[in-house]
Order: C-alpha cells, then structure tokens, then sequence
C-alpha cells in the first residue's frame, strides 16, 4: 500500500463568509453594519406593508390598566384586613397613586381606538393612518390596545434592554420591530410621524419628546408634525416652559409646537384638525416614505 500522505493540518473547506459570522457581527468591528442594518430593516419591512403615516404614542412603561391597579390596592387592602400580611403605609400610597395614574393608560387606549376608527373612516387604505408606540407596557400598551379594540393595526419599535422588554400583545405582528440602538429607534418614530401624543411619563419619555421638539424647532423633519402634550396639569408641573421664555432660552413662539389636551375628545379634536390639514397640504406624503 502507497503510504499515507501527511496533510500538516491543511483543510479544504471554504472559509465562513463574513455576513454569516454571527460572531464578527457582533464584534465592535462590526457596528456600523448593526446601525445600517437598523436602518434598512425597518424600512423595507415598513414599505413592504405600506404603513404611510403615523401618530406616535409616548408615555411612561410603568402605569398600569385601571383593573390590574384597582385589583392590586384590593389585594393589599384584603391582606391587611384579614391579617394575611402587613402592607407598609408605603406600599398602599404606590397601590393608591397606580389606581390614580391607570387614568392615562384607560385614556391614551380611548384616543388611540378613536384615531384608529377615524382613519379606518377615510378609506384610504388599511395603513394610510397608523397608531404607532415603543411596543412595551404601560402607555404604549395602551396605544397598541386601542388600535387594535377599533378593528386596525399598529406599530411597535421595541429595544433590547438589560431589563427585558417584552413586546405588548396588541402589536400587528408583521409591524413588530426590535432595535439594540436609542437612535435608530428614534429615527424610525420620526421618520413616518403626522404626530406625536405625549402622555405623563419619566426619563424615556422626556427624551423622546425632546427629541421630536428640537427636530420641528430646527426644520429637520420632514414633515410639519403635531406634538400634544396629554394631561396639562402633569406637564405644566414638570416643565416650566414660562421660566425658559423669561430666561430667553426658549422663544415665545417656539409654543406654538405644543398645544395640551386633557380628554380623550379635546385630543381627537385636535389630531383630526391638524392631520387633517397636514394630510392635505402635503399629498406627497401619502405615498411610502422614504
């Protein structure tokens, strides 16, 4: 027998092309591929379903439906009743200030169903006019609820975060998307918005609204979007807009960005009157973005 030939450890399979290397694709070398392909994902899938034009819903993750709140201050009321447990006077003020804050989750869910009906009432197609939130709990929940109780669909820009954000239920499942960066998520609340509803929320929500102000301040979006701050109370606490007028950093008419709206009605009333004329001023973006 002709002696074996020794092959000094060669191999004769191809190399791994790059874009099926999981593993460089999630090196640091590999970003900017992450960052485009967050742009670009989104994108196609969106014109692929012909999602038009959006009305975006901000607000916080943690306030809850009205009888998940009142069914949890019942449960640790119950408890201390019977001596079960003993419920710190801590707990009850969080259980009672839920119950007080479900409000918003009952109302964003009524504007949303209301929008959704509405839209669904032009006839201009199924995803002509779409509800559109971050895809988690609480206000974007809500959001997402309401489309879907008025018969429509609705968007979900998710984001992978250390403390797992799971998509709400309520999401149309082929316009559910994950993003792993704040700004491409961003981008992609901006890009298709008519308008934009902001209810009582913390850090996210002050950023995402910020966000959507300085872009109409600064003309760099590329439509003329409405932003409706829910719950007039709420946000006159939180943000002193006079004090920034009188100080000179912020212009008086710079207000006119903003207008309030503290009943599902007054928010309806406002959106169709704005969309309304945006839609028809701008026939152009009745077609897919770009």
């Amino acid at each position: 027998m002709p002696p074996k030939r020794k092959t000094s450890g060669l191999h004769n399979h191809s190399p791994e092309l790059s874009y099926h290397n999981f593993k460089f694709l999630e090196s640091n070398d590999a970003r900017s591929l992450r960052i485009l392909a967050e742009y670009l994902e989104p994108q196609g899938r969106l014109r692929r379903e012909g999602v038009k034009n959006t009305v975006v819903f901000f607000g916080s993750a943690r306030i809850l439906p009205r009888d998940v709140a009142v069914r949890k201050l019942s449960d640790l009321t119950r408890k201390s009743r019977n001596g079960t447990s003993r419920p710190t006077p801590a707990e009850i003020s969080a259980a009672r200030r839920a119950v007080h804050m479900s409000r918003y989750y009952e109302e964003a869910r009524e504007v949303a169903r209301l929008l959704t009906a509405w839209s669904i009432s032009l006839k201009h197609g199924p995803n002509f006019l779409l509800v559109c939130s971050g895809g988690g709990p609480g206000i974007m929940e809500a959001a997402n609820r309401g489309a879907a109780e008025a018969g429509g669909k609705s968007v979900g820009l998710n984001i992978t975060l250390p403390m797992e954000q799971m998509p709400n239920p309520y999401i149309t499942p082929e316009l559910s998307l994950q993003f792993k960066y704040f700004f491409m998520r961003k981008l992609w609340f901006a890009q298709p918005a008519q308008a934009l509803i902001v209810f009582p929320g913390g850090f996210g929500t002050m950023d995402e609204m910020w966000e959507f102000l300085t872009l109409l301040q600064t003309n760099k979006m590329r439509n003329r979007a409405s932003i409706i701050l829910y719950g007039e109370k709420y946000w006159k606490r939180v943000i002193n807009f006079e004090v920034m007028i009188q100080s000179g950093t912020v212009a008086r008419a710079d207000m006119k960005l903003i207008s309030y709206a503290n009943t599902p009605a007054q928010a309806i009333k406002i959106l169709k009157a704005d969309l309304s004329q945006n839609l028809a001023l701008r026939p152009a973006i009745q077609q897919p973005f770009m």
